[in-house]
């Protein structure tokens, strides 16, 4: 068990607030600044600089909050390895998860309540982000698990299929309903388009599609970049105009409701997949462990959903 002192001091170190310090551990600002004047008495030396209402860590504190990490995630560890012996097919403690966007609102929600029953010892986060930012994530040792969409890997990281997915474009439904044939690429890429943040999985794809077929998006006509499916999907209901490329997975509520109509594209394929991702040469947490097997069953049981067509 670690010093709760140092769970106080790397709460103000990584909010640089001593009120927001204590509303995430539950104590009282004068509380934290008890802890933290005993532990600058401890060392001998300031570990913070308080400049009115703005903190920053003195080198001192850089070092000691390397070391208040370290044992943080020595004792989650501990406490893991404990809980397996108790009982080796148990999870308990911290799981943080992290999940694009398309991930993290269409397909995880409907898989978390049943993992939470089968696991209720397991303390469990969902970060929604796009895929650049949840590999980030990873790498600066904030999440345990993530899930992405897109083709770019990065070498330091280990990533595993989850399911295969697919991108379609799709506008506002029209009276006579999808083009009976699919239209030529020029004439749909000639729509105002709406497209994903820079960043995101889909743009990815999308991106790499038109450079095969020599096609920059700077030369096409770009109505808005936003930063979620949803946001996507709420302006194609408001421009009759535009087209958006989406997954087809966030699409059966628009399209059973008739709001939102798929239109083919004439050359233009855009299969991608749904991955695990972890950071290379490190085992699992086995609250993650746990986690990515029940991810497996689901996704095995779930992916034929994904091939159907409209």
């Amino acid at each position: 068990m670690s010093d709760f002192r140092l769970r106080v001091f790397a709460a103000v170190a990584r909010h640089l607030s001593f009120t927001k310090a204590g509303q995430e551990l539950f104590v009282s600002q004068p509380a934290v600044t008890k802890h933290i004047r005993e532990l600058e008495a401890h060392y001998g030396q300031r570990l913070l600089e308080r400049r009115g209402n703005r903190v920053s860590l003195t080198e001192a504190g850089r070092l000691l909050l390397t070391h208040a990490e370290a044992v943080a995630t020595s004792a989650q560890q501990l406490d893991e390895q404990l809980a397996g012996l108790r009982d080796p097919e148990e999870a308990a403690g911290r799981l943080r998860l992290g999940a694009s966007t398309t991930l993290s609102q269409y397909v995880l929600p409907g898989w978390l309540p049943a993992f939470q029953a089968r696991y209720p010892q397991v303390q469990l986060t969902l970060l929604s982000a796009n895929s650049e930012r949840v590999a980030d994530a990873l790498l600066r040792g904030e999440l345990d698990l993530g899930f992405v969409e897109g083709r770019t890997k990065n070498r330091d990281l280990h990533y595993e299929l989850l399911l295969p997915d697919e991108l379609v474009a799709v506008r506002r439904a029209t009276p006579a309903g999808p083009p009976p044939r699919p239209l030529p690429l020029a004439e749909a890429l000639a729509a105002p388009l709406v497209l994903r943040e820079r960043g995101s999985g889909t743009l990815e794809v999308l991106e790499m599609a038109l450079r095969e077929r020599k096609i920059k998006l700077s030369d096409l006509t770009v109505a808005i970049y936003l930063d979620s499916t949803e946001a996507i999907k709420s302006y194609l209901e408001a421009a009759p105009e535009a087209l958006g490329f989406v997954s087809r997975q966030a699409l059966a509520r628009e399209l059973a409701a008739g709001l939102l109509e798929t239109v083919p594209v004439q050359g233009l394929a855009l299969p991608r997949q749904f991955e695990a991702v972890w950071v290379q040469g490190q085992p699992l947490p086995r609250p993650a462990q746990r986690f990515w097997s029940f991810a497996q069953a689901q996704g095995n049981t779930y992916a034929p959903k994904s091939k159907k067509r409209d």
